[in-house]
């Protein structure tokens, strides 16, 4: 990226010397040396006008006050720093963000100073556009350019435009006093978990919470089932053409979740549920199990939504599908949520100032560790494996590593692999067609592989 901020360092040094010489009558000579002046240092006075900068995050809502109060904190932090300046906090909803908002005003050139950035593909293809601000010498003057786990999805070209917060995993929290109410333990086949939904149903319970009015919602479990089916790595085939939507082991994965669907394991009404509602459904006890983030776990903790649960919620990975691809115990995991920050930003040395301190006083051992501990977020810089173990002290965050560690693979969400077309047509169409019945997984695959060969094209 071409910086238009030059440093422009000039030193004139002057030097005087006078030499005074007296003679005459007979009279010693004498002389008289005048010591140089003092050299007088000046400094370029820092301006403390006031100026404001923006941030835009997405953390609204009771579940994520604890992540809120952390920015919060660093806020008030960088604020004290850097003279003058006020920071604007600017709260929107995730889905609106990424997929409304950003969006426009990367267009229009517009965006706020400091954003919350999704990493791959969004980060890279605004990087492209030179929207973005090149972190890369910032990294290296603090000295945490190799302190994070995976900066792939922010980087472009060999530099990087964005942070990730941190890192999550997605799997199932279940209801522990219920299954110990039946003896059970967490499935570990496929056909344990079928068979046990089956039953919860029976029961009079809700299986599975659900809340599909946001695709991604839905979509968790879904990208899990066809990455079951087919492999955990096809869905990174498709932009490629290697494979296709359409492929008999994806449309399993798709008739798996419709079935579900049919069987009523889900709430009813689940289209027109936001994902609050999701949450609720598990904490009041109606739904028995939840698939959902790791991030999940901050609000089974004094003050959250979930604190009647606390000592009863467990944690395990979708089981091995019988026959299914590639690796059956790999799940979802990514450090795709960051920050990114105005390429605009370069041309004032404040604002810049501004961003260095902001990254130095998030991006630290201290607060992501603070972020694992209150908010239930893995950490994306590294941390010495003996202070994780010291600092996690509640059983589900334990259960959850257990999990993690169990897994011998991982693969990111469809959303970062595949293009935005692609993306939306699944997110905002074909899942809750399915879920309300109007397509087939047969016909979801056809009309995905569509618009996937549509977005391939475009880019060859």
């Amino acid at each position: 990226m071409k910086k238009s901020i030059t440093m422009i360092l000039s030193l004139i040094f002057v030097t005087s010397a006078v030499l005074t010489g007296c003679g005459g009558n007979n009279n010693a000579a004498t002389k008289e040396k005048v010591a140089p002046a003092p050299e007088v240092k000046t400094e370029e006075k820092v301006s403390e006008e006031p100026f404001e900068m923006t941030i835009r995050h997405t953390q609204i809502g009771a579940d994520k006050e604890k992540r809120f109060a952390i920015l919060q904190d660093v806020v008030k932090t960088v604020q004290a720093d850097v003279p003058g300046l006020t920071f604007k906090l600017d709260g929107v909803d995730s889905d609106v963000n990424r997929k409304e908002k950003l969006r426009g005003e990367m267009a229009a050139g517009s965006t706020p100073e400091i954003f919350e950035l999704f990493g791959s593909p969004d980060s890279r293809i605004y990087a492209k556009e030179s929207k973005l601000l090149d972190l890369t010498p910032i990294l290296a003057e603090l000295g945490i350019q190799d302190k994070f786990s995976n900066l792939d999805p922010f980087t472009y070209e060999g530099k990087v435009y964005g942070l990730p917060i941190g890192g999550s995993g997605e799997g199932f929290f279940y209801n522990k006093g219920y299954y110990e109410s039946k003896g059970w333990k967490a499935p570990t086949t496929f056909a344990e978990l079928d068979k046990q939904l089956a039953d919860i149903k029976a029961d009079g319970k809700v299986p599975m919470a659900g809340a599909s009015k946001a695709g991604w919602v839905p979509l968790m479990l879904a990208n899990h089932l066809w990455s079951r089916f087919a492999g955990p790595d096809v869905t990174n085939k498709f932009a490629t053409g290697e494979a296709k939507w359409t492929d008999a082991n994806v449309v399993q994965g798709f008739a798996k979740y419709k079935e579900w669907v049919d069987k009523g394991y889900f709430k009813k009404g689940e289209l027109g549920f936001e994902y609050a509602e999701y949450t609720t459904q598990f904490t009041s006890g109606e739904a028995i199990l939840m698939y959902d983030g790791t991030w999940k776990s901050s609000v089974f903790k004094a003050g959250q939504s979930g604190e009647g649960l606390i000592g009863k919620v467990g944690f395990f990975n979708l089981p091995a599908v019988e026959g299914g691809a590639g690796d059956q115990t790999a799940l979802m995991r990514d450090v795709n949520n960051g920050y990114g920050f105005s390429a605009a930003v370069a041309n004032d040395p404040r604002q810049l100032a501004a961003v260095t301190s902001f990254i130095k006083n998030f991006y630290n051992e201290q607060m992501q560790l603070r972020g694992l501990v209150e908010d239930g977020v893995l950490p994306s810089m590294k941390i010495d494996q003996a202070k994780l173990n010291e600092n996690i002290t509640d059983g589900l965050m334990s259960e959850i590593v257990a999990v993690l560690n169990a897994s011998q693979s991982s693969f990111p969400a469809f959303d970062s692999l595949v293009q935005a077309d692609v993306t939306t047509e699944i997110s905002n169409i074909q899942i809750q067609s399915l879920i309300g019945g109007q397509t087939t997984p047969e016909k979801m695959g056809a009309a995905l592989q569509k618009v996937q060969d549509e977005a391939n094209a475009a880019v060859e």
